[in-house]
């Protein structure tokens, strides 16, 4: 093997370490996200998962069930937008920028 490739097989090997660590530092994370001026608020973990859902009981009206499941989901959709944005972000340190497909 060539000392060039030998070098960029070390890149990668130490870009698969950094990655790993960061993928693991990722899911202890959290994002928070809420809706409706603050009626409905949603907190994901890095891993994509609902940790919690808070409804101010203001935005519970029986008549109108079909608003409170919208800002339920608006606010669950965009807290797993911002802790895929941190993700990436992340990411982006770790490959300077390359899209490399499969990550994220």
């Amino acid at each position: 093997m060539s000392k060039g490739l030998a070098g960029i097989m070390k890149q990668a090997q130490m870009m698969q370490q950094k990655m790993a660590k960061l993928q693991e530092e990722a899911a202890k994370q959290t994002a928070e996200a809420a809706a409706g001026g603050g009626a409905v608020t949603a907190v994901v973990s890095g891993k994509n998962q609902l940790l919690s859902l808070t409804i101010k009981p203001e935005a519970v009206d029986p008549n109108d069930v079909e608003m409170l499941q919208d800002l339920i989901v608006a606010a669950v959709n965009e807290a797993l937008k911002k802790v895929q944005s941190q993700f990436s972000e992340e990411m982006g340190k770790i490959t300077g920028g390359l899209n490399i497909p499969g990550l994220f």
